[in-house]
């Protein structure tokens, strides 16, 4: 047990120790060893001077005036009374800042361990491709939900909010991201940045709350192309004359809804800004959206004929062009695909052939953002993102082999 050291002197008071501004110890009184340290006019800090196991210590007890007298009196006591107990303060709060230091070494979130698995891992996969679909598939599901947590935090409530939305609709790639989720998880276990069980495991947990995958009714979607077979289409649809061939293109270079195309107007169109603003009554989610135009689009916009008509694709009689036009197009070229697949065709691309965030691609899409806290903190629409991804979008198709086989590059790639 160690003896306690401290010096009598005149209490001072609150104001006392405002007015000490001299360089040095100032011992405040009433509590033994308890003396405010000048290092100068701006920095002054607490101390108990102390003897422990026959060695003269001084405790700090933080800075001034952040910890007022009073505040610096009652730990000194505190610390005066664990002494008496036998506690040195100042290793128990060395201690506390070791243990503090190792749990932060430990401290790792989920994007930064999947990010250390593949890393591992990638060596003995076969191909980029394979490593390009497991960071895009994280990407777009995972880290919207998780990546910023704390693995070791990481529950089976979290993993639900990453399958559930896609269990149904998108059952094969919601398979495969729960098994990746899984690994990088087991992975983090080994490396002790979590403990406890897998909240991603299948069997005896995830199974009990969720379809089998094989089981699971098949959701009945939109045909849609191919993106590696975009290339070749868009070079038959150029040579297909006519307002819906290029109501159609235009569609597929915006990724729009055909309700959306149909009923575009000149008046929309800042060629300057290459913008084409859709207002909030013809939008699906009633919000005015924002469209970047490519180059090719520009130009498509450049070549239609000079009409009176403020629509950019009237109809032949009065009014704008009919839903079927676009579809009739379709046929005529023999395609197993809807209007609308395109904009599947767009988001496949996105996922698996560019390093793009999910939000933009959701935003170029004009999809409704369902997260509420998501929503919060994405105010603006990521215009200039936008505008990147449907330059990469644009070029992408226009890039066709004599064999018709799409020339898979970078586009769209970024750091």
């Amino acid at each position: 047990m160690g003896t306690l050291m401290g010096r009598k002197t005149k209490a001072l008071t609150a104001l006392d120790v405002k007015r000490l501004v001299e360089p040095g110890m100032h011992f405040v009184g009433e509590v033994p060893g308890l003396a405010l340290q000048v290092h100068s006019a701006t920095s002054r800090s607490w101390v108990l001077r102390v003897m422990v196991g026959g060695k003269r210590r001084d405790h700090g007890l933080g800075g001034y005036p952040a910890v007022t007298l009073a505040d610096a009196k009652t730990a000194a006591r505190e610390a005066r009374d664990r002494i008496k107990r036998g506690i040195d303060p100042i290793e128990e709060k060395r201690g506390e800042r070791a243990r503090l230091a190792a749990q932060q070494a430990r401290t790792m979130t989920f994007d930064a361990c999947a990010k250390a698995y593949i890393a591992a891992h990638a060596p003995s996969w076969s191909n980029s491709k394979h490593i390009d679909q497991w960071r895009n598939t994280l990407e777009a599901y995972a880290s919207p939900v998780i990546g910023a947590v704390d693995v070791g935090a990481v529950d089976q409530a979290m993993v639900l909010r990453i399958l559930e939305p896609i269990w149904s609709t998108k059952t094969e790639t919601a398979t495969r991201l729960r098994g990746r989720v899984e690994s990088i998880l087991d992975w983090a276990t080994v490396r002790e940045y979590r403990t406890g069980e897998n909240p991603a495991r299948w069997r005896g947990r995830l199974d009990k709350l969720l379809a089998k995958p094989s089981k699971v009714r098949k959701a009945k979607h939109h045909a849609a192309l191919p993106y590696v077979q975009l290339g070749a289409f868009m070079k038959r649809l150029r040579d297909v004359e006519g307002l819906g061939a290029r109501a159609l293109e235009f569609a597929i270079l915006t990724a729009a809804r055909s309700g959306e195309v149909r009923g575009a107007r000149r008046s929309e169109i800042d060629r300057e800004g290459r913008l084409w603003t859709i207002p909030a009554g013809r939008m699906k989610a009633g919000r005015e959206h924002r469209v970047p135009l490519s180059e090719q689009a520009i130009a498509l916009l450049d070549a239609l004929p000079e009409l009176d008509a403020d629509l950019l694709f009237p109809g032949r009689t009065s009014g704008m062009l009919s839903d079927m036009t676009l579809s009739a197009v379709l046929r005529r070229l023999k395609v197993d695909a809807t209007v609308h697949g395109f904009r599947s065709t767009f988001r496949d691309w996105a996922a698996e052939q560019t390093n793009f965030p999910n939000e933009v691609a959701e935003m170029a899409l004009a999809h409704t953002v369902s997260d509420k806290v998501e929503a919060a903190y994405r105010r603006g629409d990521l215009f200039v993102k936008r505008q990147k991804m449907m330059e990469s979008w644009a070029g992408y198709m226009d890039t066709v082999r004599s064999d018709r086989k799409v020339i898979v590059g970078n586009f769209g790639r970024v750091a």
